[in-house]
This record gives structure tokens, sequence and C-alpha cells, in this order.
């Protein structure tokens, strides 16, 4: 049984407004009663019967089976239209193209509907997007009847060229869930993993698949799927050769100059491992090689990864001594128009924290304001990791500003939504440094006293400093502070270079 009202209640307010008004556009009799199906819904956990007597004042399973129904397909099609409005995908403007083509083909529209199928074939190639190749060759094989001089036998040649590619990633596809799930229960242990035996083992199940031999966008997505699962248990130290070995691949890959956009990508993840080690010179080497493929080809791709290697570069900047540089990056980069979302949710964080550590905490907390989502939404668009971080900076932040009410119900929340969650991850030790953070607000002469360092040491499972996140480090630095009465910044960078 499908729950209308779960699936309304996952809308935000406004969306469900949007969905009521799309509804009543829709609706072509005065009498529809799907608009009050919805707000019966969304009011109170009414049962079958009652919504019934209410709608059609009295029992009408049947009536009421049908208007559910009929309001179901109303919301697939409403959230359908509403993601392609709002997506800004490179996918999305692909099919949009082919969509575009296909109807001047049938309006007989010939060079017009090949012109546009082939600016997307273009893209789609340069991308290495095989699902939406193949629906182009489709398109291009099914009206080649009606186009005098196209080569028919050349666009069946890369068409089935395509189809063995797509096999291919159908196969990797299958590879990346296996080591996904891999990396999942890994996350669930306190044990290590060897990331490229399990890497290799994987592919070569599947279809005896050869890393050496993918291509830049399948090496980039096993990249970003180890270092997911690095990120949701602040890891970074135990993929590091592995990201070092998948570069080797690349520098030596036959097609390197052919998948620019790929490249840029993989050296952005790489740079970001070495960073989050603390090992900057060398993030900075591999962020020197991200700007030079950048400004290859007319500056192809400047534009658009322009802010993930501004963000980079400020992190770096902020943790060698150069604090201000950093800030100066962040804050020029914060409002520039057309930013992914999650770039732009990051910017504001750094920038945040940057300005914490400086003690400009006015500037903090009015950036902070400006971060207005519910949790929910951020969890959607910044996933667990940022909206953990961004809770911890904001408790941080209300404790130094004093504004000790605030604090209070922000740990109530904290606990609340969050603490299940890190135990099943075996991350206990943010629980136990939100734990000392609630001792310090509560009682902050106690942090330079002898029984609370001797808790602080007997609360956390320390790993190597070699090995500790860069960001895990910084919030502990905060505590250290408090409890040396130092300056959280200098506190911050000696931890990270002692």
């Amino acid at each position: 049984m499908i729950h209308l009202n779960e699936i309304l209640r996952t809308l935000n307010k406004d969306k469900q407004q949007e969905f009521i008004h799309y509804l009543d556009k829709k609706n072509k009799r005065k009498d529809a009663k799907n608009i009050q199906l919805i707000k019966l819904l969304l009011v109170d956990n009414f049962s079958s019967q009652e919504i019934s007597e209410k709608i059609y004042g009295k029992q009408n399973k049947v009536a009421l089976h049908a208007l559910r129904k009929r309001l179901f397909q109303s919301l697939i099609d409403f959230t359908a239209n509403t993601s392609i409005k709002e997506e800004n995908s490179l996918d999305i403007r692909l099919i949009k193209y082919i969509i575009a083509a296909r109807n001047f083909l049938q309006k007989q529209q010939i060079e017009v509907g090949y012109q546009i199928l082939e600016k997307a074939r273009i893209i789609a190639t340069e991308y290495q997007l095989f699902s939406i190749l193949n629906e182009i060759y489709h398109t291009k094989i099914q009206y080649a009847h009606q186009h005098k001089t196209l080569n028919l036998e050349e666009i069946i040649h890369d068409f089935k060229e395509n189809q063995q590619q797509l096999i291919q990633e159908d196969n990797l596809n299958i590879a990346y869930a296996k080591i996904r799930k891999s990396l999942n229960d890994y996350q669930q242990k306190k044990t290590t993993i060897d990331i490229k035996k399990l890497i290799e083992s994987t592919l070569k199940e599947q279809n005896n698949l050869d890393i050496s031999l993918l291509s830049f966008k399948s090496l980039y997505q096993l990249l970003q799927i180890t270092t997911i699962s690095s990120s949701q248990k602040f890891d970074y130290y135990n993929i590091t050769n592995f990201a070092v070995d998948t570069y080797k691949i690349v520098k030596n890959h036959t097609s390197k100059n052919k998948q620019t956009y790929y490249h840029i990508e993989i050296l952005y993840v790489i740079s970001n491992i070495f960073f989050r080690n603390k090992k900057f010179n060398q993030s900075l080497k591999y962020l020197e090689l991200m700007n030079f493929y950048m400004k290859a080809n007319k500056q192809k791709y400047l534009k658009e990864f322009s802010s993930k290697y501004d963000l980079l570069l400020a992190l770096n900047y902020n943790y060698t001594e150069k604090q201000e540089e950093a800030i100066q990056l962040l804050e020029n980069s914060i409002d520039k128009k057309n930013i992914n979302i999650i770039h732009q949710l990051d910017i504001y964080l750094s920038l945040i924290v940057c300005y914490f550590q400086k003690k400009s905490l006015t500037k903090a907390q009015n950036l902070l304001s400006k971060l207005v989502h519910t949790d929910k939404w951020y969890l959607e668009k910044a996933g667990l990791v940022w909206t953990i971080k961004k809770n911890l900076i904001d408790i941080l932040l209300q404790i130094d500003c004093g504004n000790i009410n605030l604090v209070e119900s922000r740990l109530k929340s904290f606990k609340r939504n969050y603490f299940k969650h890190l135990k099943e991850i075996n991350q206990e030790n943010v629980i136990a440094y939100l734990k000392l953070v609630e001792i310090y607000y509560k009682n902050p002469e106690k942090a330079s006293s002898k029984e609370f360092y001797n808790k602080v040491e007997t609360s956390f499972n320390f790993i190597d400093k070699e090995k500790e996140d860069i960001f895990m480090m910084s919030f502990f630095a905060w505590l250290k502070a408090k409890m040396t009465k130092q300056d959280a910044y200098l506190v911050t960078l000696n931890l990270i270079n002692s």
C-alpha cells in the first residue's frame, strides 16, 4: 500500500503549496477532490474511513482508492517536472537536445534535427555518457532514410562500438555496487582494508575487468566511491596509496589528452586526499596540475572547476599560516553565480570556520545565519558529514559567543538526530567530544583542571597523528585551546605540524 501522507511529508511547506497550486491549475472539474485529500493527509493521521466520510459524506472505498491512485500519479508527474526544471545537469540538457531533435525530425526538419543530435553527440562523447549516446545513435539510425548524405554504415559502426562501452559500463556499475557494499561493511567495523586489493578482486570477478584499462571516468568513479567511504569514517589515510597508484595509470593512459574533464576531477580528488592527510605540499602539487589542465584547450574547463579549485587552495592556505589569503579567496568565491550547490555549501562552511578561527565571531555568525534550511534539506544536498560538521561548528560558535540558551537546544538536537548514527558507524570519538564540550560550556572553569585533562585523555581512541583527519584535529584543537587558554587557531596549527 502506498502511504501518500508519508510521501507528501517528504516535501517541504513550499513544495506542498506548489503541488496544491499545480493540481489547482490541472483540475478541469470544479468538484475535484484531490486538493481536499492532500489537506486531510497533511493535517492529521486520519483513517481511510474518516477520510472517506469527510470527502464523500459516507463510506466509499472504491472512489477513495481511485482518488488516491490519481493523486499519486499527479505527485509523480509533479516531482518529475519539478526535478527537470531545477536540475541543471549535463544529462538533462542532453536529454532536452534529443527530445528537441526528435520533434524536428518528426516535422521533416531533417537538417536541423541532425545538427542538434550531432551537437549532443559531441558533448556526450566528451563526457563518456554512453546511455545517452545510445539514444542519439538510435535516433540517427531511425531517421537515416530521410537524410540523403548520411553515412549509415559509419553510424551503425559507432552505434555498435558504443553498445560495447555501455555493456562495460553496466559491468562496472555492478562492480561499483559490490565495492561500495564492501566499504559500507568496513565502516561498521574497526578494521583496516586494502582498498586496492578489494577493487582489483571485485573488478576481476565482474567479467575480468582490468583497472589499468579503465577510462578516466571509471577511474574517477572508483576514487569517488573510496573517498565517500573515507569521509564517512574520517579515514583518508588508508586510500592515499590507491589514489597515487590510480594517477600513475592516468599519466600513462593512451587517451589522457582526450579525457581532460575527468582528468581534472581525478586531480581534485587526489589533492583533497592529501589535504585531509595534512600533506600540503603534495596537495598543492596536484592542485597546480589541476589548474594547468583547467587552463588547457583555451581555458575550456576553467569556469566549471574554478570554485572547487579555489576552495581547496583556500583550505591549504588556511592550514599553512596564510589565513588572510584563504579568507580573501573564499570571500571572492562565495557569491559567484552558477556554482554547484554542494560546492557553495562547502565554501560557506569553510569561510565560517576561517572567521571562527580568526575570532571574527560576528562575521561567522552572520554567515551561519544564512544557512536557513532544515537539516533534512542539508542531508539531501550536502550529505551527513557536512551536516554534522555544520552542527558542531554551530555549537562551538554559540559557546564562544556566549549564547548559552542556544547551546543547550543545539546540543539536545544534535544528540537526538545524530548520536544513534554515529554509534552505528563507530564514531564514538565524535560523541565523546561533544560530551566534553558540554562539560566545558556548563563549567568553563574546569577546562584547565587536572580532572578534565585526564577525562579528555581517556575519552578518545586516538590514532596516529599522521593518520588523523585534519578536520577532526581542528575540532579537538578548539577543546585543547580551552584547556590551555591559548589561541585556537595557533593550537590547530601546532597540532597539525607537530
